[in-house]
């Protein structure tokens, strides 16, 4: 049974930091290209940030680029999203998520819809 759990979300102010970690288990962690999508109050699942299998090739969204760093590892089977600069519209709830289907290239992401997710883990930016 596939299990993914978040947390390190949390209350920061704008300009902080949060560092969100996914523990995996009950598939193959280094066989699936992993995701990190987030929802919005009101608003549908939204992509944050992809990594390869390898863990060598990243993706991010243009409205985190250079703010949030994603990472994988693929012995302890986790993921993590690191976030830096956060401003009030990064609040959401945040998702750990594995392509449905293994091999997945980075080069064609797959649609959010197309990955399984966690339970999601609440992040909330406010003075």
């Amino acid at each position: 049974q596939v299990q993914l759990v978040e947390s390190g979300g949390g209350l920061v102010q704008p300009g902080g930091s949060l560092r969100l970690s996914c523990a995996a288990d009950g598939f193959p962690f280094k066989d699936y290209l992993m995701t990190w999508v987030r929802q919005a109050p009101g608003k549908g699942l939204e992509w944050v940030s992809s990594i390869a299998l390898d863990g060598l090739a990243t993706k991010y969204a243009d409205f985190v680029k250079g703010r949030f760093t994603i990472s994988r590892d693929n012995v302890k089977k986790t993921l993590s999203l690191q976030m830096d600069s956060l401003e009030t519209e990064d609040t959401a709830v945040y998702y750990c998520a594995k392509t449905k289907s293994p091999y997945r290239s980075i080069l064609k992401i797959p649609s959010v819809d197309d990955h399984d997710r966690g339970q999601g883990t609440q992040v909330t930016v406010s003075a």
